[in-house]
């Protein structure tokens, strides 16, 4: 028995393009929802290491107040490898460079504090304060 044209056109089922078009849609949407993924994951990574830094800077600032102005010096490391693996800081001592502060240069130092993450630095967090001592 021969099936008719009309039987044919009648059946129901996809075409090959619409099959290509639905595979097109959720290829698409798969590509934005893993970009967006990935940014997101990005940022908290950065969220993390700025929240960190600001912590380790306040605890370098913390050791740098009690310190004695003659026993600074400029000076690099790491944090405990531990509880912080891959973060170091260096600190940069520099006498004021506001004019202002020139009548006082003896008592003032411009203490540059860096912190940063990785070996080559992927993320840097830079802190600048002013030590006096009368």
């Amino acid at each position: 028995m021969k099936m008719s044209r009309q039987k044919i056109f009648n059946q129901k089922g996809f075409t090959l393009m619409e099959i290509m078009f639905a595979l097109a849609l959720i290829g698409i949407s798969l590509a934005t929802l893993l970009a967006s993924q990935s940014q997101g994951l990005s940022l908290a990574n950065e969220a993390k290491f700025y929240t960190t830094a600001a912590f380790l800077a306040q605890g370098k600032m913390a050791e740098l107040e009690i310190t004695d102005i003659n026993g600074l010096m400029s000076d690099s490391g790491d944090f405990d490898d531990e509880l912080y693996p891959g973060y170091s800081w260096e600190i940069e001592i520099d006498d004021p460079s506001l004019p202002i502060l020139e009548e006082y240069a003896d008592n003032f130092k411009q203490i540059n504090l860096h912190i940063y993450f990785g070996e080559k630095p992927v993320y840097q967090y830079d802190l600048r304060f002013y030590k006096y001592v009368q």
